[in-house]
């Protein structure tokens, strides 16, 4: 009966060690197939109607503050916001192209984009 504690305790933490590892599992997976989503350049990106879904490709070559980036293509540049959460564990330097999908945000001062998702190309 002494070693039923230890040996009750170990396999909790061995179940509990399980339960954290399958849910980072699941946190981080997802839908990896085509999507319906227009990709297009920054310089089309003024002419499309607010909430407007689209992917950019390019990259990020500063950031603005308040989850706010400046980002590039060959078109020109725009103001996206991407979330803390949405960066998952992604470092990206400016020489790191990357595709942005998210919507368009038609504001008084101009157009940004508020990105759903981030991956590196």
């Amino acid at each position: 009966m002494k070693h039923s504690l230890p040996l009750f305790a170990l396999g909790a933490l061995s179940v509990g060690a399980l339960s954290i590892a399958a849910n980072a599992e699941a946190q981080s997976g997802g839908f990896a197939g085509p999507d319906n989503l227009k990709l297009v350049t920054v310089a089309e990106t003024s002419e499309l109607p607010d909430d407007t879904q689209v992917k950019l490709q390019g990259y990020i070559v500063k950031a603005l503050g308040d989850e706010n980036y400046e980002f590039r293509d060959d078109s020109g540049t725009i103001v996206v916001e991407i979330d803390d959460d949405e960066w998952g564990g992604l470092e990206v330097t400016p020489e790191v192209a990357v595709e942005l999908t998210g919507e368009i945000e038609q504001e008084r001062n101009g157009t940004e984009m508020e990105a759903d998702t981030i991956r590196q190309l």
